[in-house]
């Protein structure tokens, strides 16, 4: 029976970094991936550019984390954005700095974050078993003793000093991410909090989403609403779909919503489409532009002020006929435009599934993890790093960085743990 001083259960992005470190320092490392191959979430990650992580301080960090980014504080302090970008140099891949402050690889191909990241692993003398399934974590009075394998349906005990749980979430489970990191915590003793999906879709009750299916729209302002009150923002890029909203600042506000909904909230979206103008100004520009074509087709005028995907449905809920001349336009019409461009409503009714979640949100408690170690407080000798536990982020390369700092910090406990 093999025995192991480190076994990283899950090869993305926490383990192939945990896997590699620990061999760094001179472990002996076994990385068990039960899909065929390692990194498939990371291949899709950035739309396949991989979104790496975000050259901002420790500061911002904390303020783009959920439930409490400070847990990350010591993790970040040994492993942060330029020791990752400094590694992947090292083995080959340029990066460049985006808007955002997002770091990406210079060839915009995801595959070559896992490549280098494999190869680097590898060339630590880290052994790897593909295709190779933890049924159970082994432990006597609290302390690890190994786990159990199962490969091509054959049950295989492995003898180990030390366990890193790097299976991520529930996310994208086509890529493995099935949630079987949370079954084995839970059977070591571990609380988790509940698992759902976050920076995902969300859909909206009627058809105005469908009708505006495709159109994106940038520097709006979407405002969540809970029971009637303003809860918080983003301003940004967002996108109409068939089945509701989408885009960077729906996903960032969807955590927010996904609770709201799950507490059998009434739950809203207002979108701003004229941010930059306040309520006065923006009656003043459409006065003057009424004014200045009066004999213009009110249809005509809005190709002013909107999108062309947005006029039809600007017109059906104000019940204008599009042929009104702009010198018919009444007061009245005018405050209905105004408050449509201001506060155009969407309520939500659900969101979309594991299947087109960025990421989870729930894991592992924090309070059950040491975070100067990422080690279990239950179980001696049990780590766990990345989409496990229960912290995540906004987009812009942030929950990445969590993946790589927990997963380094970890693996060098592991070593202290010797």
């Amino acid at each position: 029976m093999k025995a192991y001083d480190v076994t990283v259960i899950g090869a993305g992005a926490a383990g192939l970094i945990a896997a590699g470190r620990a061999a760094e320092l001179g472990l002996n490392v076994l990385l068990v991936e039960k899909m065929e191959r390692a990194g498939r979430k990371l291949l899709i990650t950035g739309k396949g550019r991989c979104n790496i992580t975000n050259d901002t301080d420790i500061t911002e960090y904390f303020k783009q984390i959920n439930p409490n980014g400070k847990f990350l504080k010591h993790a970040f302090s040994t492993f942060f954005v330029n020791d990752i970008i400094s590694l992947l140099n090292r083995n080959n891949v340029e990066t460049t700095v985006e808007r955002g402050q997002r770091v990406f690889p210079s060839s915009n191909k995801a595959s070559d974050i896992v490549n280098a990241l494999l190869n680097w692993t590898i060339s630590k003398k880290t052994e790897i078993l593909y295709n190779a399934r933890v049924s159970k974590l082994l432990y006597k009075d609290s302390k690890l003793l190994g786990l159990e394998v199962n490969i091509n349906g054959t049950s295989n005990t492995i003898l180990s000093k030390n366990i890193i749980i790097c299976t991520g979430g529930n996310s994208y489970p086509a890529t493995g991410s099935t949630g079987d990191g949370y079954h084995l915590a839970m059977e070591a003793g571990h609380t988790i909090e509940p698992v759902r999906p976050a920076l995902v879709p969300l859909e909206t009750e009627g058809d105005m989403a469908k009708q505006l299916q495709g159109l994106s729209l940038k520097n709006v302002n979407a405002v969540v609403w809970i029971n009637g009150k303003k809860h918080t923002e983003e301003f940004g890029e967002m996108l109409f779909t068939h089945f509701g909203l989408s885009g960077p600042i729906i996903l960032t506000l969807s955590r927010i919503v996904v609770d709201g909904i799950r507490n059998k909230n009434k739950v809203e979206i207002s979108v701003d489409l004229k941010p930059a103008l306040d309520t006065q100004k923006l009656d003043a520009r459409l006065v003057r532009d009424l004014n200045e074509h009066g004999k213009k087709r009110i249809d005509n005028i809005f190709r002013e002020w909107l999108p062309s995907k947005l006029i039809p449905v600007f017109l059906n809920k104000i019940g204008i006929d599009p042929s009104l001349e702009c010198n018919q336009v009444n007061s009245k019409i005018r405050k209905q435009i105004l408050f449509l461009m201001k506060d155009l409503r969407f309520t939500i009714s659900g969101h979309r599934s594991f299947k087109e979640a960025v990421i989870t949100a729930g894991g592992v408690h924090l309070s059950e993890i040491d975070s100067k170690t990422m080690e279990s407080k239950k179980i001696k000798g049990l780590y766990f790093a990345g989409e496990v536990i229960d912290l995540d982020a906004n987009t812009g390369g942030f929950n990445l960085q969590i993946a790589w700092s927990t997963a380094w910090l970890a693996a060098n406990s592991c070593k202290t743990n010797e």
